[in-house]
């Protein structure tokens, strides 16, 4: 109960992003009935899709909103009489805005939140989301003069100068009616701290992105370069207990980690995190400025954010002790949330069935069910992401090798430490795609009881031996780096109708791993190593099959070592059948059991 005994009733704006979603969460767990202010019914059915996969089904009602309607809500204010709390995180977070537009997201929806907020009988707090940069402004200079206001639109950018205008706006507003309020100033908001969740690439998001692919040519700013991150499921545990709090009323508190690194440090520890190439020059932020943005690659409207300041955090710190609210750790939650960033391509990949684990000391990526005793491991030049609708088909799942796709490490020299530790305490099902063949046959033939059967799609040690090109490494790691999608596929598959589904290889080989692909397509060209491989297979005890595309057949001569496998075929796939015959392929492993 609130302080009138009045039943606790959170009504939120911008209930569907970042902040909304985790706020509505927060709430919920505190008792709070929610309502979210929504501006769509697909918005609002995406959200409550997103609340019940976080375990919240069926907890929160919606209302819809017009912040271009003179009354924003349709129905009007009296449906929502009963709320005590109002919480303002509606605006628009985008960089390259006119001014115009700017003002009339952030500036313009602050006014009509409050003045809504005016007409509800029971509203005890409106708390609305500011900034660490934006915060403090002076509701006493509110109007502004016409001539200040394009100054700082001019100056600090539009996004930027439209949050400082509306946290003026707000305080001014609020105070005339009469309404108790508290301002959050939060700094860069990341991932949530427990599984880095977030679906925002602005911002720092972005830079870490630039490390991550090498488009990043210098690190930023100097020692005193302060960029602070707060999670997000901090941030919303925050506003959920400063809307009660008497003592938060009129109050404004900066939520930041003072402990975040250096902007040039942290990115250097994220990028290392990630195995990604950092530079190592370093460049003051005022060289930044002055240098043209088609070399810096930075938006001018990021760059007022690159400052050695520190923030009135105190205020903050000791409501989070009085609420119990422990501050996660900066290192370990900005590695949580780069692990997620890389894991869905930085906003390319929407899946939620993606995640890195350390597997024998390797970084390793995988895709689809967890836990699943399914397991399939890709062969070359290709990714897991490649197996993702097969996989979706079956209800498996789909590890990078150790250096391929997303995949930490150097190779098959990793296999050794990497094998024992991918297969479970129990039995596996392992679907191996050419040289995953070879990894899923090593895997039986060391491990055999933790192994139930093999599937070997396309196995390269029961075909012809490869080109003698492959044998040439530097020549072969240079053609994959320069591959366009449409020419891989045809490369791959005859077309290039493929080109979709192998984009992500294309950005991993030319950023990551086309020199550890080119030595372990010279490694697969042994003939010792095929041979020792078709040995091993021979010693397995339990159900082997074999899949094949017609176009694609095996070797006749090794044939008679498969006496007790099932043979299958892919009529008319190739080396590729995940890629060109996906849907045969899938019902094919799906009721074709061992």
């Amino acid at each position: 109960m609130t302080a009138t005994e009045q039943p606790r009733h959170a009504l939120i704006f911008g209930a569907t992003g970042l902040i909304g979603r985790h706020l509505i969460l927060a709430l919920a767990g505190d008792g709070a009935r929610v309502t979210a202010a929504v501006r769509s019914a697909s918005s609002a059915a995406a959200m409550k899709r997103w609340l019940t996969d976080h375990g919240l089904p069926g907890a929160v009602d919606t209302v819809t909103v017009d912040f271009d309607a003179d009354e924003i809500i349709p129905a009007g204010s009296a449906s929502l009489a009963d709320v005590t709390e109002i919480h303002s995180c509606a605006g628009s977070y985008r960089f390259g805005m006119s001014a115009e537009e700017a003002r009339r997201a952030n500036v313009g929806i602050v006014e009509k939140v409050i003045d809504l907020a005016a007409e509800l009988p029971h509203l005890q707090r409106v708390v609305h989301i500011s900034g660490y940069r934006v915060g403090g402004q002076n509701p006493d200079s509110v109007p502004w003069p016409d001539e200040h206001r394009a100054a700082l639109y001019r100056d600090h950018g539009a996004y930027e100068a439209s949050k400082e205008e509306s946290d003026a706006i707000f305080q001014a507003r609020a105070r005339e009616r009469g309404l108790a309020w508290t301002i959050v100033n939060p700094s860069s908001v990341i991932g949530d701290s427990v599984t880095g969740e977030s679906d925002q690439q602005i911002g720092l998001a972005a830079t870490i992105g630039q490390v991550w692919d090498g488009t990043l040519a210098a690190l930023p700013g100097d020692d005193s370069t302060f960029l602070p991150v707060i999670t997000v499921d901090y941030l919303a545990a925050f506003m959920a207990a400063a809307a009660v709090d008497p003592a938060a009323a009129g109050q404004e508190y900066w939520i930041l980690d003072d402990a975040t690194p250096p902007l040039a440090d942290l990115l250097s520890q994220t990028g290392e995190h990630l195995g990604a190439k950092v530079p190592r020059l370093r460049i003051p932020v005022g060289m930044i400025k002055r240098l043209p943005r088609w070399v810096t690659h930075a938006d001018p409207e990021t760059l007022t954010f690159m400052s050695a300041d520190r923030y009135p955090t105190r205020p903050a710190l000791d409501f989070a002790e009085k609420h119990g609210l422990v501050m996660p750790d900066a290192r370990t939650s900005l590695r949580r949330w780069a692990d997620h960033l890389a894991a869905h391509r930085f906003g390319e990949e929407s899946a939620t069935d993606r995640r890195f684990a350390d597997i024998g000391g390797v970084r390793t990526f995988e895709l689809g069910a967890p836990g699943s005793e399914q397991l399939i491991l890709p062969g070359l030049p290709v990714n897991a992401d490649t197996w993702a609708p097969v996989a979706a088909g079956i209800g498996a799942r789909v590890v990078d090798l150790p250096g391929l796709g997303l995949s930490g490490g150097q190779g098959i020299e990793d296999w050794a430490r990497w094998l024992p530790a991918l297969l479970g305490p129990g039995q596996t099902d392992l679907i191996g795609h050419s040289l995953g063949a070879a990894a899923a046959v090593l895997a039986a033939d060391r491990f055999p009881s933790r192994v139930r059967s093999l599937t070997l799609v396309a196995p390269f040690f029961f075909q012809p031996p490869t080109a003698s090109i492959t044998r040439l490494r530097p020549l072969v790691s240079m053609a994959l780096r320069r591959a366009d999608a449409a020419g891989l596929s045809r490369r791959l598959t005859g077309s290039s109708e493929s080109a979709a589904e192998l984009r992500s290889s294309v950005s991993d080989l030319r950023h990551r791993t086309a020199r550890r692909v080119a030595t372990q397509l010279a490694a697969a060209g042994s003939a010792q190593w095929r041979s020792e491989l078709r040995a091993a297979l021979s010693r397995f005890a339990g159900p082997v099959r074999i899949i094949a595309g017609s176009d694609d057949p095996l070797a006749l001569e090794h044939l008679e070592s498969l006496s007790g496998a099932e043979l299958n075929s892919v009529p008319g796939a190739g080396h590729h059948p995940q890629l060109t015959h996906a849907e045969a392929l899938t019902d094919l492993l799906a009721t074709t059991r061992v």
